[in-house]
């Protein structure tokens, strides 16, 4: 994966490049078949690694619908909105994620609601949503978005008392990692406070794994040093194993208390996360629930974690706007500027926030002008309902105490190549409302 990202294309991998193409011209046509156009090969996306997204973009503004070569493959890519709509949601059972896809992600998902298809996707689709919609885990998760906003003020509390600039994106990443777990295996990981050595050893582990599994796209040999557990790959199966100890764990535990509650109580345990849902209702296989968390965690920290920082970066652009939220919480809540962060919390109800238009719809064009990942058909995101929950709590909480401005005005910002459209940096400071 290092290599791939500081090291620049050799003459031969140009080469290879170029034969790339014209056997992909030569020979992957077929008779009275119609094709995109070839636009470029692997190692064109390679080449431009860094600035990925902007050259993906430039192809698309000129083909609408192309081809890039691989390795005895080829990936078609579309921006083409009645194509999106026949993939996504018109036909959306003949495009599933495929052996190929799925033999990536397996390591980390497994067979989780976001690497298969077919029976096992309805079977995962239909589980989740029927605890999704139940009062009992929205309350729950309302609670733990709750606390860990309250945190989050009192970080940014204790960084404008000193002066010190503050990198969104990490405070961000590190609360919804912390409320997600906390909704899926009810415990706190504590990786906002960093008082939770056990807590910081899976967040480093989950970041290391779920960032590098995607580069086997661009490695041929990925397979191979998998076999012989060198490199990356014999890091990500060092982080795998730190992991599924930890969840695997604290699977067992939850069935062993449902077993002995079952043996000596009429009543079962009044539990309320998510895992521990699913055991009641007699989902107890612990790989199905293993690969349960693990695409829930991937779906809830990084998706929240963009939104947000593109969020934060919005209304530093639009400092007005910022002015405007701010108001629509203190109407909202019946609060003012000093109201303590625990207040606010406490007046964030689910009415409150339903009169908080203006940040929904705020949120909503963050979302339409930096989409985490695309949003359509019969895969939408489950936990769209709690990521705007989520967001709204967090913005509301930050926004009616604290005015954000850009460290540096001048800086354009940057993006990471990563699956979800993560900022590079968000440095920011914070000045309380007077």
């Amino acid at each position: 994966m290092d290599f791939l990202l500081s090291t620049p294309l050799p003459p031969i991998a140009i080469s290879l490049a170029v034969v790339m193409f014209l056997l992909g011209v030569i020979f992957m046509q077929k008779k009275n078949k119609r094709y995109p156009p070839v636009a470029g090969t692997l190692f064109h996306q390679l080449k431009y690694r860094r600035k990925l997204h902007h050259y993906m973009t430039e192809l698309a503004c000129k083909y609408r619908t192309y081809r890039m070569l691989g390795f005895f493959r080829y990936t078609v890519y579309t921006a083409d909105p009645v194509n999106v709509e026949y993939v996504l949601k018109t036909n959306a059972a003949n495009y599933g994620k495929g052996y190929y896809l799925h033999n990536i992600l397996y390591d980390v998902l497994g067979d989780g609601i976001f690497s298969v298809d077919g029976d096992k996707w309805r079977h995962q689709r239909k589980a989740s949503s029927s605890q999704f919609s139940t009062k009992v885990l929205r309350d729950f998760s309302s609670e733990i978005f709750k606390t860990n906003a309250v945190k989050l003020a009192c970080i940014i509390h204790e960084a404008t008392t000193c002066g010190k600039s503050i990198e969104m994106q990490v405070l961000f990443l590190q609360s919804t990692l912390d409320s997600i777990v906390k909704i899926l295996l009810g415990i706190d990981l504590h990786t906002m406070s960093a008082t939770n050595n056990e807590g910081i050893r899976f967040a480093n582990a989950l970041a290391y794994a779920s960032g590098s599994i995607i580069y086997r796209v661009g490695d041929v040999f990925w397979r191979i040093k998998r076999f012989l557990n060198i490199g990356t790959e014999a890091a990500i199966r060092r982080n795998m194993k730190v992991l599924d100890d930890f969840v695997h764990n604290l699977i067992n535990i939850k069935i062993e208390k449902l077993h002995k509650s079952e043996e000596q109580y009429e009543q079962p345990l009044k539990t309320r996360d998510f895992i521990s849902k699913l055991l009641e209702a007699k989902e107890t296989d612990p790989k199905y629930l293993r690969d349960m968390v693990f695409s829930f965690i991937a779906a809830g920290k990084d998706t929240t974690t963009s939104s947000l920082s593109w969020f934060i970066y919005m209304m530093c652009k639009h400092l007005d706007r910022q002015e405007k939220i701010a108001q629509e919480v203190r109407e909202a809540t019946g609060l003012n500027n000093t109201s303590s962060a625990d207040e606010v919390a406490a007046n964030l109800t689910e009415e409150a926030l339903n009169k908080m238009q203006y940040l929904h719809a705020a949120l909503t064009e963050t979302l339409r002008l930096y989409p985490a990942v695309p949003m359509a058909g019969p895969r939408m995101c489950l936990g769209k309902d709690y990521s705007y929950l989520q967001m709204k709590i967090f913005s509301a909480m930050l926004l009616t105490n604290y005015i954000f401005k850009l460290t540096d005005e001048t800086k354009v910002v940057e993006y990471k190549t990563t699956v979800t459209l993560d900022i590079k940096r968000l440095h920011v400071h914070a000045f309380p409302r007077v």
